[in-house]
C-alpha cells in the first residue's frame, strides 16, 4: 500500500513550463498510477474543477473504465455548473459518472454554522461520508482520487486554512488515496491538462474552491443569501466574458457578507446585502495581485446586480493583494 500523504514535492523538481515537461509528467504519472491501482477499481470526486479534470483524464488514460466519477452537487456550485459536468464528462468523455444532488444534506448540516474552519470540515467531511456511501453501492472499489494540489498542502501545514483534499479519511471507509498532481502548482496542472488534451475551456478554467460557494458566503449560510451569490458570480462572468476579459484573469468572483446596509430603490429605504467583486491574478496561487477593472465595466457590474439579484443593493470591489489577504474570504 502506498500512503500519497507522504509524497512530497523534491526541491529540486523543475517548473513544469513546457510540454515536454508535461509529457515527461505524464508518463511517470501513468506509470506510478497503473502500479499503484493494478486491476482494482477507483472513485474520484469530480467537481468539474480544472484539478479533478486533470485527475480524471489521467486516470482515464492509465486505467480506463476502472474509474467511476461521482460529482456531488452539495447546493454550493456556480449557476449551471451541474449541468455542464455532466454534459462534458458522461457525454463527451464517455466516463463512469455517478451524479449525486445532496443540496439539502449540505446545507441542513452547514445550518447555523457561522467557523469559516468548521463550515470547511463539515463540507469536506460530507463529501467522504457521500463518497462512501457510494463506494458501497459498488462492487470492489478500492482507492479514493482526489484533487490535491500542492498549495493545498502547503497551507494545511501553515495552519492558515483547512483543505477538504488534505485531511485524512474515517476509519470506516477502507480506500487509499490517489493523488496524481499533489506535487504540483496550478499552473503546472494547466500545463497537463493542455499535454492531456483536454479542452482549452476546461484546461483555463478560473479555480474554484472544494467548498464552493460555502467559502463566499461568509457566516452562517443561508439559502436567499447563497442566491445571491450564485446569482451575482453569474453575472460577473457573463460581464467578463463579454469584456474580453475571460481567460485573462486568473480568478473572479463574488462576496455576499453576512451584513446589511441601508440604501434607496424606488423612493423607498432598503435594508439589503453589500455584493464583494474581487479579480486577482496570480501564477501559482501561493500570492495574487489585484487587476483593475475598467470602470465602464464596473459600472455596468453595479448596474445588473442592484437590478438583477434579491436582496442588494450595494456593490464592492476588494483591492487588496495576497498577502495580506487570501484569495478567498474563508
Amino acid at each position: 500500500m502506498i500512503d500519497v500523504t507522504q509524497i512530497r514535492r523534491p526541491d529540486d523538481m523543475a517548473r513544469i513550463t513546457t510540454p515536454a515537461l508535461a509529457q515527461a509528467f505524464i508518463d511517470e504519472q501513468i506509470a506510478a498510477l497503473r502500479a499503484q491501482i493494478g486491476d482494482r477499481k477507483v472513485l474520484l470526486a469530480l467537481s468539474g474543477g480544472v484539478d479533478s479534470s486533470v485527475v480524471a483524464a489521467l486516470l482515464i488514460r492509465a486505467i480506463g473504465k476502472q474509474l467511476t466519477c461521482v460529482h456531488v452537487n452539495h447546493g454550493l456550485l456556480r449557476k449551471g455548473e451541474p449541468e455542464q459536468v455532466i454534459q462534458v464528462f458522461r457525454d463527451e468523455m464517455d466516463a463512469n459518472l455517478i451524479y449525486v444532488d445532496a443540496t439539502d444534506r449540505f446545507l441542513d448540516k452547514l445550518a447555523g454554522v457561522t467557523d469559516p474552519e468548521q463550515k470547511r470540515k463539515i463540507i469536506g467531511n460530507e463529501f467522504i461520508e457521500v463518497f462512501a456511501e457510494e463506494a458501497r453501492k459498488l462492487d470492489g472499489v478500492t482507492f479514493l482520487a482526489q484533487g490535491t494540489i500542492w498549495p493545498d498542502i502547503l497551507e494545511s501545514e501553515n495552519g492558515i486554512k483547512a483543505h477538504h483534499n488534505a485531511g485524512g479519511l474515517p476509519d470506516d471507509l477502507q480506500v487509499e488515496l490517489v493523488e496524481p498532481v499533489r506535487i504540483l502548482f496550478k499552473d503546472e496542472v494547466r500545463a497537463v491538462g493542455s499535454a492531456l488534451g483536454l479542452p482549452d475551456g476546461m484546461v483555463n478554467r478560473q479555480p474554484f474552491p472544494g467548498p464552493g460557494l460555502g467559502v463566499r458566503c461568509p457566516g452562517a449560510i443561508t439559502r436567499d443569501r447563497l442566491e445571491a451569490v450564485r446569482e451575482s458570480d453569474a453575472i460577473l462572468r457573463e460581464e467578463f466574458a463579454a469584456s474580453g476579459l475571460e481567460g485573462k484573469v486568473w480568478q473572479y468572483f463574488t462576496v455576499v457578507p453576512d451584513f446589511k446596509s441601508t440604501g434607496i430603490r424606488d423612493g423607498k429605504r432598503t435594508f439589503d446585502w453589500p455584493v464583494i467583486i474581487r479579480a486577482v491574478n496570480t501564477r501559482d496561487a501561493m500570492s495574487a495581485t489585484v487587476e483593475e477593472i475598467p470602470f465602464a465595466l464596473m459600472h455596468r457590474l453595479v448596474q445588473r446586480i442592484t437590478a438583477e439579484v434579491p436582496g442588494v443593493n450595494r456593490v464592492l470591489y476588494d483591492f487588496t493583494p495576497k498577502p495580506s489577504a487570501t484569495i478567498e474570504y474563508e
